[in-house]
């Protein structure tokens, strides 16, 4: 059975790894003081937050979210990463991440939860098909700096 709820110190490693297969996924590394500020900011509760899905007790999958305006609405959520390790995809962990984001953010008097991934993403996308509307944005950016 899978439950979701916040991450804990003891909890730091299985996130880390978490974390890491998150940016492998995406082919990239990213430094120690980044992992170390996330985590900072994860602990501290105030602009980025994060939840983890257990199963049996194992921390086996993550989620990043914060809260931002917006001009036409109410805040919004954005849920940044979302992550499931390997071995326990299946079990509805994704599901019950996203589920537990949308209840946090709906107690905040968010209007909405959104976020982003890779067109060539199909397993995400047969999860995220079930849960949300494709509203048909496309993203674009602007690199700045190294």
């Amino acid at each position: 059975m899978i439950t979701t709820g916040a991450l804990t110190e003891t909890d730091r490693v299985a996130w880390e790894n978490l974390f890491a297969g998150y940016n492998t996924f995406y082919g990239r590394t990213l430094a120690p003081d980044l992992v170390d500020r996330a985590w900072r900011e994860f602990s501290s509760g105030e602009r980025m937050h994060a939840l983890g899905a257990r199963l049996d007790g194992d921390l086996v999958g993550i989620v990043h979210f914060f809260t931002h305006v917006s001009t036409t609405s109410a805040d919004v959520c954005y849920l940044q990463d979302l992550f499931t390790a390997p071995e326990a995809r299946g079990h509805g962990a994704g599901r019950a991440l996203i589920e537990a984001v949308a209840d946090w953010a709906r107690t905040r008097g968010c209007v909405r939860v959104y976020w982003h991934t890779q067109t060539s993403n199909s397993t995400a996308r047969r999860l995220y098909d079930q849960v949300a509307l494709d509203k048909g944005f496309m993203q674009y950016q602007i690199p700045l700096g190294s």
